[in-house]
């Protein structure tokens, strides 16, 4: 049996909005245990006094840090210091760095080059450095999304301005088509786990939930270049699921005539 995730969460409160921490911290928690939860910034500056029970509420430690220069970032430098003090006092096996900030994408290099899994969290706007420097990046948008679904659920509000999802361009349809490729038997077949799997290493912040789907399986069926089957699992306990690409399956079929 996998042994469970030890996860490091280290928060820029200079960079997050502390609106949806508490998605934030259920969506961490698919990953691992969170074990180790900090927040850095300067505690003094009124802008951060809306942390304060969220804080309490989700059992995150605040690390006060105080802005000493102009200009320089003394939060990022506490985050890294923290963060390789964690790393070799080998108490955890990964790391989440929740922040928008490019100047991470050294610290997530060096702690994945340590053997750590380093999953990132932020917004859009967030520089592909960072992004592509980590395990798996989740945009801080989608929670979002997720949580005013689950409000208009209950009570619907017709002012709520809606969030905008990712456009399935073709540059992602050849991602996905590529990829499934890269793992198709001779019938061209692919089982989507190691679909899903391999799209995540290629591009670490590719989600279905991005383009307005919970799931993988519906994003690449509302595609229509795909076929997809249903396969009955070892002892039949559940169902395994296929892809393949409709192009190759056609010129298969040709072949065949």
């Amino acid at each position: 049996m996998e042994t469970e995730i030890k996860l490091a969460v280290l928060i820029d409160g200079d960079n997050i909005p502390s609106a949806y921490v508490k998605e934030m911290m259920e969506e961490i928690a698919k990953y691992g245990n969170p074990t180790i939860k900090r927040i850095y910034g300067d505690w003094t500056k009124p802008i951060l006094a809306k942390w304060k029970n969220l804080l309490l509420e989700n059992a995150i430690t605040p690390i006060q840090q105080y802005g000493y220069t102009t200009g320089k970032n003394a939060t990022d430098s506490a985050m890294i210091i923290d963060a390789m003090d964690i790393l070799y006092s080998e108490k955890v096996n990964g790391f989440c760095i929740v922040s928008s900030d490019s100047d991470f994408t050294r610290l997530a290099t060096r702690l994945r080059e340590a053997g750590m899994k380093v999953y990132g969290i932020g917004e859009k706007k967030t520089p592909e450095p960072f992004i592509v420097a980590c395990d798996k990046f989740i945009y801080i948008e989608i929670l979002k999304k997720q949580s005013k679904e689950n409000e208009t659920t209950l009570v619907p509000d017709k002012t709520e301005k809606k969030v905008e999802v990712d456009k399935i361009t073709p540059k992602v349809i050849r991602l996905i088509s590529s990829t499934i490729g890269d793992l198709a038997d001779e019938d061209g077949w692919a089982f989507l786990g190691d679909v899903g799997s391999l799209l995540q290493k290629k591009q670490p912040n590719f989600d279905s939930r991005n383009y307005g789907f919970e799931k993988l399986t519906p994003l690449i069926n509302s595609i229509g270049k795909f076929e997809i089957e249903q396969r009955d699992s070892y002892k039949g306990k559940f169902k395994l699921i296929y892809v393949r690409n409709k192009i190759q399956a056609d010129l298969r079929q040709k072949i065949k005539r």
